[in-house]
């Protein structure tokens, strides 16, 4: 780490969401320099130590990336008179600080900070003018003091300018009575240092709210990592670890988290309260569905043909026939295959049927991209889960539940494997106790981000009827891109090698040793050859497991947008600069908006001038304001599980054994079935077997099954 001293002078852009911030500062004896970071309330005048180090943007050239600072308050009559009469302190103008700085001297700034009552015996200065500077100075000290107290800890000043995001003016306040509530509202800051914090402040080893947090924390990692529960002795072995006691205090802790309903014990598997109402909502709900009647419609199969033909043009395989006419009878149930065997067909005649049985048949998926392509490929309105059951993003809450159930017959939800346990518990619970659920998905695709394995458990759980298709369609056995995708869901390690140059393909795999060099493969793949030899392909995502790293989703964005968008200008946002032209991916669901967490635009507009980029979806125009581009990333690039639920025209793969941590199966699987015409691998055979060999899937630690099982029992 550099450290380096200087006065800011001049603010050229602050994020008030994040306090990200491009600044000019002044240091002695050299030209100014530009520092961008994240520094919460600092003022223009201000004195700045700032530790970082240097990059090189290649646009605006050096830069000083701050990881911490603080601000550095004068101690000179003089400095203080100049910060004073800076206008940082509104109330304060030259001829007040005069008077100011002559009664209290080299104190003064400390008299304001802790005795500003004493500012009633400067001349000018009555009762309101000393609570306006009072109020005025807290204001802006606030963000200081909240920085002073985290510097040397292992908290750094992006995720201090969370803690005020999340606590606004009682950030200090939680700082020092309660650290460890930071530690479960945030999980991303992490128990230790939290803990690091609170022992500074005097927190005993065994103080039983470091034990608590220390067991919330451990289980909140998990969640993160997609576990629904630890087990006890695993989570008691990890704490004793992370905090340092013995077991004995740890379990006592744990009781006592039971006994207030923070955490749920079954047996010997510990849940976060919220977990565990989910997961065994999800078993109890579908319990009920599936002990109401269903009206069972006996359509003929010749008859269903016949509607199908007529309205899609298709003829139903007998396996896809024997699927349309079985599952009128269940309440619930799953249909899952792998590409090319025909879901969306499936999907698509089962909404014909129903529809001419008058039954209200509603289409969602977990993502907007999902959404729209079920939309597309049916003909009919689909909406994403979130919207469908009406969730606000400003309280957390879902507007539709038992109480407030939907109003349909039928509900068809793709793409569930993306759904996680929490998710499925809104949307069984806002099932119309006489409504059906149809669920669509494949689950040899990634899990979802979220904690569980919904798709699966549900499926291995035998109490729900499950139709798999098996059948490969003749037109898609000629794509090696779906019998490849088939070979890896089958175990089967495919000739990934089996396509020549001058044999033109859909799938090819460029052996390539080094990240460095696959970056400059891909580079070269997407600005020439593609285009070249595939002037058909109207869209070519890159796709790679990690964010970090040459052949990651940050530095592979930085290079496709040098090479593909030459356009000039553009918008400048956490280190990322927004371009006419550019490929954008929004990052959250944005229901005022209408954008969700996943969606691509192009960006059509990028004035500096007003800070406004203006993204076009698909037809339609989203304007993003300065504070709101943190809700936009470039999308040359994307990782793997963001594309989920989507599909392009060609995808280029980065893989590397840099990729190690994220090489799964599965993984791999998902990467390759997003592409429809063109899937190019680039990396090396070793990354590739290391991603085929490797199964873990099964090892997210999830109840749903079992309490499936047992739950269903009870009705036989």
């Amino acid at each position: 780490m550099i450290t380096i001293s200087g006065t800011l002078s001049r603010i050229t852009f602050q994020n008030p969401e994040n306090h990200y911030t491009v600044c000019r500062v002044s240091v002695p004896k050299a030209d100014a320099i530009t520092v961008v970071g994240h520094l919460p309330g600092v003022a223009q005048g201000e004195r700045l130590k700032l530790k970082g180090t240097w990059t090189s943007h290649p646009k605006y050239g050096e830069q000083f990336k701050a990881a911490s600072f603080e601000v550095t308050l004068p101690s000179s009559m003089a400095g203080i008179r100049k910060y004073l009469s800076s206008g940082i302190i509104p109330g304060i103008n030259q001829n007040l600080a005069d008077r100011i700085v002559d009664t209290f001297g080299e104190q003064t700034l400390e008299i304001i900070e802790n005795e500003p009552d004493q500012l009633l015996d400067v001349y000018g200065i009555g009762k309101t003018k000393q609570k306006m500077i009072e109020t005025a100075w807290n204001t802006h000290h606030s963000v200081r003091r909240v920085m002073e107290m985290l510097q040397g800890t292992r908290i750094d000043s992006a995720k201090a300018a969370t803690i005020l995001k999340t606590y606004g003016n009682h950030a200090l306040e939680v700082l020092t009575q309660n650290p460890f509530r930071i530690a479960r509202d945030i999980p991303a800051i992490g128990f230790a240092a939290m803990d690091e914090l609170a022992r500074e402040l005097g927190t005993e080893k065994e103080d039983e709210e470091r034990l608590k947090a220390c067991l919330v924390c451990r289980l909140l990692d998990l969640e993160q990592d997609g576990h629904v529960f630890e087990e006890k002795q695993d989570l008691i072995r990890a704490c004793i670890q992370m905090a340092g006691v013995s077991g004995e205090q740890l379990l006592d802790a744990l009781g006592n988290l039971d006994a207030d309903n923070e955490v749920v014990i079954e047996k010997d598997r510990v849940y976060l309260a919220p977990l565990h109402k989910a997961e065994a909502g999800i078993s109890r709900r579908i319990k009920a569905l599936l002990s109401m009647p269903n009206a069972d419609f006996h359509v003929d199969k010749n008859l269903i043909q016949v509607q199908v033909l007529s309205a899609m043009a298709v003829q139903l395989s007998q396996e896809q026939l024997d699927v349309v006419t079985r599952i009128m009878g269940c309440k619930i149930s799953i249909i899952t295959g792998g590409p090319g065997t025909g879901k969306t067909t499936l999907i698509k005649a089962l909404c014909v049927v129903f529809k001419t049985l008058r039954l209200k048949v509603m289409l969602s998926a977990p993502t907007g991209r999902a959404a729209r392509r079920l939309s597309e490929v049916t003909g009919r309105g689909a909406k994403t889960l979130h919207k469908l059951l009406g969730f606000n993003q400003d309280t957390g809450t879902f507007e539709r539940d038992f109480t407030n159930p939907l109003d349909l017959d039928l509900l068809v939800v793709d793409e569930v494997s993306m759904v996680d346990t929490q998710l499925m518990y809104r949307l069984v619970e806002a099932l119309p106790a006489g409504a059906g659920l149809i669920l669509v998905g494949d689950t040899f695709q990634l899990p979802s981000v979220g904690p569980g394995n919904v798709l699966s458990d549900i499926i291995d759980s035998a109490q729900v009827a499950v139709f798999s298709l098996t059948q490969i369609f003749r037109q898609a056995r000629k794509s090696p891109i779906v019998m490849h995708a088939h070979s890896i869901r089958n175990g089967q390690m495919p000739d990934i090698k089996s396509a020549t140059p001058d044999q033109p393909s859909q799938f090819y795999f460029i052996e390539t040793s080094t990240p460095a060099r696959v970056a400059d493969t891909i580079c070269e793949l997407c600005a020439q050859r593609i285009p070249k030899a595939f002037p058909h392909i109207r869209e070519t995502q890159v796709l790679t497991p990690m964010h970090k790293g040459e052949a990651g989703t940050i530095s592979l964005n930085q290079r496709l947008q040098a090479v593909l968008n030459d356009a000039p200008g553009g918008i400048e946002s956490h280190g990322h600069t927004f371009k006419t032209g550019d490929k954008v991916m929004h990052l959250k669901n944005n229901y005022d908006k209408e954008v969700f967490n996943g969606d691509i635009g192009r960006v059509i507009e990028a004035d500096k001038s007003t800070g406004q980029v203006l993204v076009d979806y698909e037809g339609r125009t989203v304007a993003y304001d300065l504070p709101e581009l943190d809700e936009l990333t470039l999308a040359y690039a994307a990782s793997v599980h963001k594309s989920q639920g989507s599909e392009y025209d060609a995808v280029v793969i980065a893989l590397t054994t840099a990729h190690f941590p994220l090489l799964q199966r599965n993984l791999l699987y998902t990467a390759m079935t997003r592409g429809k015409f063109l899937v190019i691998i680039v990396g090396s055979t070793q990354a590739f077997k290391t991603a085929f060999d490797n199964n873990r899937t099964a090892l997210r630690r999830s109840g749903l099954k079992d309490r499936l099982r047992a739950c269903l029992k009870e009705n036989v």
